[in-house]
């Protein structure tokens, strides 16, 4: 039953009632009353779109304002040559164009590039053309920039991904070496199944040969590549139902091809998994660079190599944690940074936080990228949103 009309048309035993309400002055006060809720509803709406990001927390001299609004679900972002932001999403299956026309850092019009694909999370731009991902599929969009508001017929890149769909969403970026890189997570919490699950590979999308270039990885949706030595660092989320504080989060370096980093056998240095630890395959471990926290759920990273920012930010890195989803008080919600000394990690503290007030979130970072000018976008899958962080010693 939908509403009273229904309900009365399924039961004869409320005759009375239905008298009653057929009376002109019943009529009236119920949809005085039902606009009374009416307005509150909306009310209510355009509150909850507010997005109060007051709230956030940022070292001296930085400030955040929202670059974009309403982006259902925004994810991964990449920037085209001519300055359009490209946003992937994962539940909502939207792909976005978004453009600044008058260049006042805010975006101000939206292009609805695509809907209804699979977890199109993964996104990025490389030779004036986008690449997407979906779960079990990489695309290409010719020169994207140079049709717009037109939208090119995208072509199919590479079709023999795994289509499932848990931790099937993609981060993908082209490396120093310029292959595609494309993680493939575990499809499940733990499990040990046949590559190319819980791996990154590497694609050569002329030839459409793969490489595996880490192994025991459980699902990263963040990586970015070091901006002296060329080699790929990567965050992987630590499995689920082994409590609050275990395992944690980690920040990986990969130093050779196809090493591997512990999943589902042994997590961090040496957490032994309680159903698959396996004391030869855990040898072939490679512990984290960085422990970052248990259920913090840290996603996209990137070395900031932007000139806005103090002279000793130039070389950290920049991980958004999306926050917990299972843990009995909540975690992450918030941008952390990394200082490297060489390949040690020196430092880790939070940069931007206040995402979480307590134990309510109303928002969750999903990726970082360092515009032109040096400041740093952060999307933002639950608040739909884009935020842009800048920084002025004013």
């Amino acid at each position: 039953m939908n509403d009273l009309t229904d309900y009365l048309k399924t039961d004869n035993k409320h005759s009375s009632l239905s008298r009653v309400i057929k009376s002109n002055a019943f009529k009236a006060a119920l949809l005085s009353g039902l606009t009374i809720l009416s307005l509150a509803s909306v009310q209510a709406n355009v509150q909850a779109k507010t997005l109060p990001i007051e709230q956030i927390v940022l070292p001296a001299g930085f400030s955040i304002d929202v670059y974009a609004e309403n982006v259902e679900n925004a994810r991964q972002m990449a920037l085209g040559d001519n300055g359009t932001l490209f946003v992937g999403s994962r539940r909502a299956g939207n792909l976005y164009a978004l453009i600044d026309t008058n260049k006042d850092f805010k975006a101000d019009k939206q292009i609805v590039l695509a809907k209804d694909l699979f977890l199109p999370s993964g996104i990025t731009f490389h030779d004036g053309s986008l690449y997407v991902a979906e779960v079990d599929k990489i695309w290409r969009y010719r020169d994207i920039e140079k049709h717009l508001p037109n939208v090119p017929e995208p072509e199919l890149v590479y079709d023999q991904l795994p289509d499932k769909s848990h931790h099937g969403w993609k981060f993908i970026k082209f490396g120093p070496d310029g292959n595609l890189y494309i993680p493939v997570g575990a499809p499940c919490n733990v499990c040990d199944d046949a590559l190319p699950f819980a791996s990154i590979l590497k694609l050569d999308v002329d030839t459409k040969e793969t490489t595996i270039v880490a192994k025991g990885v459980r699902n990263s949706v963040g990586f970015d590549f070091h901006p002296d030595t060329g080699e790929l660092w990567f965050t992987d989320n630590g499995r689920d139902m082994m409590g609050d504080d275990l395992p944690d989060d980690e920040l990986n370096h990969v130093t050779q091809v196809g090493q591997h980093f512990g999943f589902p056998y042994v997590h961090n240095a040496n957490v032994k998994d309680p159903e698959f630890y396996d004391a030869e395959k855990a040898k072939l471990n490679t512990p984290p660079a960085l422990n970052l926290g248990a259920h913090v759920a840290a996603l996209g990273m990137e070395f900031y190599q932007g000139e806005q920012f103090p002279a000793e930010y130039k070389g950290r890195i920049f991980i958004a944690q999306h926050g917990s989803w299972n843990r009995s008080s909540k975690v992450g919600y918030r941008i952390m940074q990394v200082t490297l000394d060489g390949n040690k990690v020196s430092d880790y503290q939070p940069f931007a936080t206040g995402w979480l007030q307590g134990e309510v979130s109303w928002g969750r970072p999903v990726a970082v990228l360092t515009m032109p000018d040096g400041s740093m976008l952060v999307s933002d899958d639950a608040a739909n949103a884009v935020y842009r962080i800048s920084y002025s010693e004013n």
